[in-house]
């Protein structure tokens, strides 16, 4: 019996049976259904949270964190190199729509979990991650689809301002806790300012000294894209290894190097094979942190909180649409399209584990709006896309 269950509990074995089940859902499911492959990989990783015991690996398993970390790490590098902080300094009324959209979802997540009876530290942590739209989904989306337009970039852009404002508010709760539960000022600023410095930072320091290394060896075309993967693997290293975040870092990672003008070709765009195999290992995982009782525990909150979130982020997007040089209609697509939430907002939480508390277990409403927004949030971005007229028929369709 001992020697079956050691066997049952294998990682060894687990996480390929997984990534290979993962794999033949999401091709078979893409092709009967045409719904994202990320929300079908989102489906098997929560059915086997839920099948305790089984040869399937368990959630917060240290294999699954790394490579979901890895995995959300490339895409961060790729999200980052995408946007163009020239753009918002030239149409400042699309940065304006974003930072009033996230704002406005603070204040009404807050009021509408204090409303439910919900405490103060527990609706301020759903109000910071509430304000996030997830890259990750963003970007696997638009890559799937092939999509390309106005309301693509603007999509990426509003994703990018929601990521660093959430990060940043959720940081200022997160160290608010900190002094709060221990009265000790250092852990307070070390659990926010410092990490959302020192991540930063480490963000920089690559994009800046990765660019002038590949330079210096005369392969920047010829080898960016191995270079790049190596590089970003890591910065995520070292970013768990110290406590910081690896979100932050690698999207800073990517905006640097950007404006370092590095030129990253067609055939780099995902990283290619890796990036693929390792997203169905980050979708998969990160579905499989919310559990059915949580799910259960926060519908009601969690469904509306969903909703309300919905008609912020499209009203406010919509009403600064024409100012910002957009259509009425792309910018309510716009909105619409900024719908997902779940990987960033998981990951973001397991970063917390250090300071010994699990976040998602207090936060029932949260692992609702996970789990429905990890299954529908990307068809509806999906949706959004499509209707704009901005998708391509996507390859394997």
């Amino acid at each position: 019996m001992d020697t079956f269950e050691q066997f049952s509990g294998a990682t060894e074995l687990g996480w390929p049976l997984l990534l290979a089940l993962a794999w033949v859902v999401g091709e078979l499911g893409y092709r009967w259904t045409k719904l994202p492959r990320i929300s079908l990989y989102a489906l098997v990783g929560f059915a086997a949270a839920q099948l305790g015991g089984t040869l399937l690996p368990a959630a917060g398993d240290n294999t699954g964190m790394l490579l979901a970390n890895i995995s959300f790490g490339l895409i961060l590098f790729e999200f980052g190199y995408r946007i163009n902080l020239r753009w918002l300094r030239i149409n400042p009324w699309l940065g304006a729509s974003g930072v009033l959209e996230a704002s406005l979802t603070f204040v009404a997540i807050y009021f509408l979990s204090r409303a439910w009876g919900s405490p103060v530290l527990t609706s301020l942590l759903l109000a910071s991650l509430s304000m996030s739209t997830s890259p990750a989904a963003v970007m696997r989306v638009i890559n799937e689809q092939r999509s390309a337009g106005q309301v693509t970039e603007r999509l990426l852009h509003l994703t990018a301002l929601n990521c660093v404002l959430s990060v940043f508010a959720f940081k200022v709760v997160v160290g608010f806790w900190a002094f709060d539960s221990s009265g000790n000022v250092w852990q307070a600023v070390s659990s926010s300012v410092l990490v959302l410095v020192a991540s930063a930072a480490l963000g920089i320091a690559f994009g800046i000294g990765m660019p002038g290394l590949l330079r210096r060896l005369g392969t920047l075309g010829r080898d960016a894209t191995v270079a790049f993967a190596v590089a970003v693997i890591l910065l995520v290293g070292i970013a768990q290894a110290f406590k910081l975040s690896p979100l932050l870092a690698a999207l800073a990672f990517g905006l640097v190097a950007r404006h370092h003008r590095v030129a990253l070709t067609q055939t780099q765009r995902n990283f290619g094979v890796l990036g693929e195999l390792l997203a169905v290992a980050l979708f998969t995982y990160t579905a499989m942190a919310v559990e059915w009782p949580r799910v259960v525990a926060g519908l009601g909150l969690g469904l509306a909180l969903v909703t309300l979130r919905l008609v912020i982020k499209v009203a406010c997007v919509t009403a600064l649409a024409r100012a910002s040089g957009s259509s009425w209609r792309k910018g309510a697509l716009t909105g619409l399209a900024l719908t997902p939430i779940s990987v960033f907002v998981i990951l973001l939480l397991d970063q917390t584990r250090y300071l010994g508390i699990d976040l998602l277990d207090q936060l029932a409403p949260l692992a609702a709006a996970t789990l429905l927004l990890e299954l529908v949030g990307p068809a509806v971005s999906q949706y959004a896309l499509r209707r704009a007229g901005e998708c391509r028929e996507s390859e394997g369709a």
